[in-house]
């Protein structure tokens, strides 16, 4: 049981440290798109040269993603080999396929990035965004499938422990995949979205850069923040439903809703008492889960105590589902708060309060975004697969994990600072106005606040 506690902290460790890059490689190329498109049209060339500077970082990001996304599929062969050789066939195909939407994300992100000012007419080689975009974008959605697989597995036949009838494209496309896929993309923006805000207004407040450029960045990603928030939380609703009709028990865990209820309540907040079975400190909105769940304010949710105990997932996802959720209103309330204020002309809108939960808005965000990610995967536990695998008989029979995960640790913590180390050495050494671009466009005219 050492060697599968620590298969599981391995692989969990991967997924959370390549996550935070995979995300900000899904949502970013939008952002950069969107710079330059507004750019064009308003013939700002601030703008443009936004696109052209957050570029520049995106690719180090794609380039520590690709790593740890290569490291993800070599611990899946080497940690959970019966899950391999059980769904190979089946999610060989999305692996397959996401290889070729990162070749032409590749591709066109270098096409876009070596033909900057090359073009009389500025739109081509901003239709160069648009592979880049949908090359990132399509990864992690096929990625998603798989996962969305393992929690509703399709397209096959068990017949004596071996698979039949095997169809992959039905593993694609099985129930889970829309609400899977709609929640991923649209919480990748939204979580790109609050780490750009955060590092714009850390800037402004701290290193005293009030001008227009960074003014212009801060409402670009707080409008991007805004639309993808909301979009995230009807995401979060369609999942809400998924959950409730295919996997009741672990929407029964992330309410800590022990008693099958009809008319059951929202929760808000609470620490669950697992002993009692009791909610302390929580705030109950009547009826609300009910509503959210099945449409109906008396419908009949199910509650843990109606499964067996051994394939109940732990109820401390709970407080997962609680972080995940305060993150995204979090951000949608401070978002409109500050486009509020910027559309009324209001004096806050760049007062230090506001800059402040600004900044505190990226780790939140990412935060948010780890916690919505360990609470999908664990709240499968007991199940690899849905109803057909356990994690015990998934693992693999090698020992001394435990060894091999400090020694990943080790590597992710190396691999952290060096990446933290260049972003900050590669834009400290060339602030925005030490850019050649950023000089030609104010030389003469002045700053424009």
């Amino acid at each position: 049981m050492i060697d599968l506690l620590f298969s599981r902290i391995l692989t969990g460790t991967t997924l959370g440290f390549h996550i935070f890059f995979a995300t900000l490689g899904v949502g970013i190329p939008v952002l950069i798109s969107l710079a330059e498109l507004i750019g064009i049209r308003k013939k700002d060339p601030e703008y443009i040269l936004l696109a052209r500077r957050w570029s520049k970082g995106f690719v180090i990001l794609v380039a520590v993603g690709v790593v740890t996304g290569t490291t993800i599929g070599f611990q899946l062969n080497l940690l959970w080999p019966r899950f391999m050789e059980l769904a190979g066939e089946l999610i060989s195909l999305p692996f397959m396929m996401e290889a070729f939407a990162f070749f032409l994300e590749a591709i066109f992100l270098g096409i876009y990035l070596y033909t900057w000012g090359r073009f009389k007419n500025p739109y081509l080689h901003w239709l160069f965004s648009l592979p880049v975009i949908i090359g990132s974008s399509m990864s992690a959605a096929l990625i998603t499938t798989v996962n969305a697989f393992m929690n509703a597995p399709a397209g096959f036949r068990i017949v004596d422990g071996q698979l039949v009838d095997i169809d992959p494209l039905a593993a694609i496309l099985n129930p889970a995949t829309p609400s899977k896929v709609f929640h991923v993309l649209s919480s990748s923006y939204f979580t790109t979205a609050c780490a750009l805000v955060a590092l714009t207004a850390f800037f402004i407040l701290f290193r005293k850069k009030r001008i227009s450029y960074f003014k212009k960045a801060l409402t670009l990603t707080m409008s991007f923040a805004l639309v993808t928030g909301i979009l995230t939380a009807v995401a979060g609703d369609v999942s809400a439903k998924y959950m409730a009709a295919y996997n009741p028990e672990k929407l029964a865990a992330a309410e800590a809703l022990f008693e099958t209820t009809k008319g059951a309540p929202l929760l808000v907040g609470g620490l669950v008492d697992k002993e009692t079975q009791e909610i302390h400190y929580k705030i109950e909105l009547p009826k609300m889960l009910s509503f959210l769940s099945f449409g109906d304010f008396n419908a009949e949710v199910r509650g843990l105590n109606a499964f067996p105990k051994e394939v109940q997932p732990p109820v401390e996802i709970h407080y997962m589902f609680q972080v995940m959720v305060a993150a995204g209103v979090f951000g949608i309330t401070l978002s409109a708060l500050f486009l509020w204020g910027r559309w009324r002309k209001k004096k806050y809108t760049f007062s230090n309060w506001m800059l402040r939960l600004a900044v505190l808005l990226g780790p939140v965000g990412i935060v948010g975004m780890e916690c919505g990610w360990i609470f999908t995967e664990i709240g499968r536990k007991p199940w690899i697969i849905y109803g057909v695998m356990k994690m015990e008989d998934a693992v693999t029979s090698m020992t001394g994990i435990r060894e091999y995960f400090f020694l990943f640790v080790l590597i992710y913590l190396l691999i952290a600072l060096a990446t933290a180390f260049v972003m900050i050495s590669f834009f400290k050494k060339r602030p925005v106005e030490q850019d050649p671009q950023y000089r030609e466009i104010h030389s003469g005219g002045g700053m424009r606040r």
